[in-house]
C-alpha cells in the first residue's frame, strides 16, 4: 500500500499506531488516550491524536480488510438509528454467522434504496451468500427482489424483539459505547471512517473475547497484535 504521506512526525511510529489502536479498541475519548500516554511519559495533544486518526485511519481499515480471511456464507443484516451533528442517520451493519463484521454503512434513509445500496456494496466485496437474515423491515425484501444475483438466496426475516437477531444486535453495542464516549458523532465522513476502522479492529480481536482457554486466548491476542503492527508499519 502506498504511504499516504512521507513520514515526518515528531513521534515514533510505535506511539502513533498504539494511540490509534487504543482509541479504536476501547471506548476511549482522545483525552482519555492522551492521559494514558502521559502516564507513560508521552505528552501528546488530543488534537494531534485526532489528526493521526483522520490521516491514517482509512489506510489502516483498508489494509486490515484485505488481510481478513474468507467470511461465512450467511449474512445477518440490521440497522440502528444514530445521530450525526444532530441529524438522524441509520447505521447499516452486516455480520456473518460467526459474528464477524462484513461491512458497515452510514446512510440518511431507511428505505428500499438504502437497503439496495448496502446490499450492492456487500456484493462488491463478498460472494453471493447462501442466506440473508434480516429483521422485518420490508425494505430488505424489496431490495433483494431488485438484485438479480440474490434471486435464489434464502431470505429469512426474524423477530428482533424475540432476540432472534441477537448476533448482529450485539455488534451494535460496541458502537454505542464509542458513540457515548465521543458524545455523539459530529461529521458524517469522519463517523464513517471511524466506524470502518472500528469494525476491522473488532474483527481482529474477535477470537480473544470468545470462551477459550487462557493459552488459546493469549495466542489469538498475540496474532492480532502482530497483524496490527504489520499493518501499522506499512502505513505510518
Amino acid at each position: 500500500m502506498t504511504d499516504p504521506k512521507p513520514y515526518r512526525h515528531r513521534f515514533p511510529l510505535a506511539i502513533i499506531q498504539h494511540a490509534i489502536w487504543l482509541y479504536h479498541r476501547f471506548p476511549l475519548s482522545y483525552r482519555d488516550v492522551q492521559e494514558l500516554l502521559y502516564q507513560r511519559g508521552i505528552e501528546v495533544n488530543h488534537e494531534t491524536l485526532r489528526e493521526w486518526c483522520i490521516k491514517f485511519g482509512p489506510f489502516f481499515a483498508e489494509d486490515l480488510r484485505h488481510r481478513e480471511p474468507r467470511r461465512g456464507s450467511r449474512w445477518h443484516l440490521d440497522e440502528v438509528c444514530t445521530s450525526v451533528d444532530g441529524v438522524r442517520h441509520w447505521l447499516w451493519r452486516a455480520v456473518d454467522e460467526y459474528g464477524f463484521v462484513l461491512d458497515i454503512l452510514l446512510q440518511r434513509h431507511r428505505d428500499t434504496e438504502a437497503a439496495k445500496t448496502f446490499l450492492t456494496q456487500l456484493l462488491g466485496e463478498y460472494d453471493v451468500p447462501e442466506g440473508i437474515h434480516t429483521d422485518q423491515l420490508r425494505s430488505y425484501g424489496a431490495a433483494i427482489r431488485e438484485i438479480p444475483s440474490l434471486a435464489d438466496v434464502d431470505h429469512q426475516q426474524v423477530i428482533s424483539t424475540a432476540r432472534c437477531n441477537n448476533i448482529v444486535e450485539q455488534e451494535h453495542r460496541s458502537t454505542r459505547r464509542q458513540e457515548r464516549s465521543q458524545q455523539g458523532f459530529k461529521r458524517r465522513k469522519r463517523a464513517q471512517e471511524f466506524l470502518s476502522l472500528h469494525a476491522r479492529i473488532t474483527n481482529l480481536h474477535h477470537h480473544s473475547r470468545t470462551s477459550v482457554t487462557a493459552q488459546t486466548r493469549r495466542r489469538n491476542q498475540q496474532q492480532a497484535f502482530q497483524t496490527w503492527s504489520t499493518v501499522a508499519a506499512g502505513v505510518v
